[in-house]
Order: structure tokens, then sequence, then C-alpha cells
């Protein structure tokens, strides 16, 4: 059964944009993280107040930014790559190669990842689950969820650049 071009380019679209979404989502969690990091060396070295909080607060924004801005960085290409010897090939061996590390690397890892997290996110959800790094003790689930939503994001990007590389091998031709 062959899916018709126009719907496969739309639906490659639909994921670019929303791993843009995500991507300007993710870049806020950082002015989270330098706010809360910037609060608790304020009230820690001038104050002599420290939180119980805020290590965990930086811990959940950098996770958030890191997660919520992986499907943003595969859509770009920004990840990181071994481009010494990757940038020597002619751009059909370039995408032989993705497709390859994809199928190998790429979708199992981010698969099990995914199945792992959704697991995860469940049981904290039922169990009412929190993280002891802490005194603090805050609640695990939001954290594991999104988690688990940027795997998914990122998996579907996964599955956007696949299509274009099958698309350029097999027609020739470039979807942005």
């Amino acid at each position: 059964m062959e899916v018709p071009m126009g719907a496969l380019k739309k639906a490659i679209g639909i994921i670019n944009r929303l791993s843009e979404a995500t991507g300007r989502i993710g870049k806020w969690t950082a002015l989270g993280l330098v706010l809360v990091g910037a609060y608790d060396a304020i009230a820690r070295h001038f104050f002599s107040a420290p939180s119980d909080w805020a290590y965990d607060m930086m811990c959940m924004f950098g996770g958030a930014m890191y997660l919520l801005g992986a499907s943003y960085d595969m859509r770009y290409n920004a990840h990181t790559r071994v481009d010494m010897f990757f940038n020597m090939l002619k751009p059909r061996a370039k995408t032989i190669v993705n497709l390859v590390a994809s199928l190998l690397f790429f979708f199992p890892l981010v698969g099990m990842m995914l199945y792992e997290g959704i697991k995860y996110s469940i049981k904290a959800i039922q169990v009412n689950e929190v993280m002891f790094t802490s005194f603090w003790y805050p609640p695990a689930a939001p954290y594991r969820i999104v988690f688990s939503i940027g795997m998914l994001l990122l998996l579907l990007q996964g599955l956007a650049n696949l299509a274009k590389d099958v698309l350029f091998l097999t027609r020739g031709e470039k979807i942005d």
C-alpha cells in the first residue's frame, strides 16, 4: 500500500512544527533554571537561607530543557555526531549512514526509553511517587511525564527524518 506523497509531506510538516513549538517551550525552561539558580545562590550566600527545593527545581528545569529540546535539535541536525568522516561523504552516502544508524541504534534506544518512561510515569502517578534527592520530596510524576513526552517527540522527529531520507534515496526529493 503506497502512502500518498501529499499526506506524507503534510505529516512531516506537522512533526517539524511540533518540534519547533516544543523547542520554544524548552528554551523558556532555561530561564526558569537561571532564575531558580540565581535565587538560591543569593539566598544562600547573602542571607544564609538556602532552600530545600532549588536543587531539585534546577534539575527538573534542566531535564525539561534537554528533553523538550531534543526533537528540535534533531529537526536541525544539531545532535552530536562524528563529523570528521561524515562530512566527507556525498549526500546520498550521508543519507544511507543516517538510515542505517537510525534503524540500528536510534529507534531501538528511543523506543525503549519511551516504553520505560511511560511505564515509570504511570507508576509514579499510581503510587504518588516522590523524588528522594532532597528533604523537599517533590512529586516525581510531572518530571517523568515530561521525560515521556520528550521521548515521544524525539521518536516522531526521528520518523519524520527517516521519511525524508527514504524520499531522498528513492525519489531524489529533499524536504526541509
